[in-house]
């Protein structure tokens, strides 16, 4: 039996924080979402699964953390859907004055409990705890698919450029 997160009334709806318990259903997700994402970027660089075992451990070694926040909605068999937050300490600016960034890893909704507002109340749920963390900024990249979602919820275009090199 699944643990409960003992102070479920902070979050919105029948959204939790994971536990332990969860792992195989979070990778479960996790992998949907790189599925559904496609494109290059998000294409496995190898055909192996072994980026799904190391997953299971980060997430085991960072849901302890303080600096990262999963949230679910449980299903009737498994985890309807999840989200994913982390807090960034970095350096103070003035545009970004305690220098506090939230990232919004990840949400995603399995197939069967789409259009049920899951997405939402993870959201929702996120980012109360970004503001009860004082989070200056809070940066997520929207699928085409979640885009109306995120703009509704306050979301707007980045004003800096965005661009990225893999070693």
């Amino acid at each position: 039996m699944r643990q409960r997160a003992e102070n479920r009334t902070e979050y919105h709806g029948d959204v939790r924080q994971a536990v332990e318990d969860d792992i195989p259903e979070l990778v479960r997700l996790r992998e949907m979402l790189f599925e559904n994402l496609g494109g290059d970027f998000f294409s496995p660089v190898s055909g192996s699964g072994a980026w799904l075992d190391a997953l299971a451990v980060v997430l085991k070694e960072q849901m302890a953390s303080d600096a990262v926040r999963v949230l679910v909605v449980d299903g009737a068999s498994g985890l309807a859907a999840c989200g994913i937050g982390t807090i960034e300490q970095r350096l103070p600016g003035p545009h970004l004055c305690n220098g506090r960034i939230g990232q919004v890893v990840g949400v995603i909704t399995d197939p069967g409990y789409r259009r049920l507002g899951h997405s939402r109340s993870v959201m929702r749920g996120l980012l109360d705890w970004f503001r009860e963390s004082s989070v200056a900024r809070v940066d997520l990249y929207a699928s085409a698919e979640g885009e109306p979602l995120y703009r509704e919820l306050g979301f707007t275009n980045h004003p800096d450029p965005s661009l990225y090199r893999r070693p």
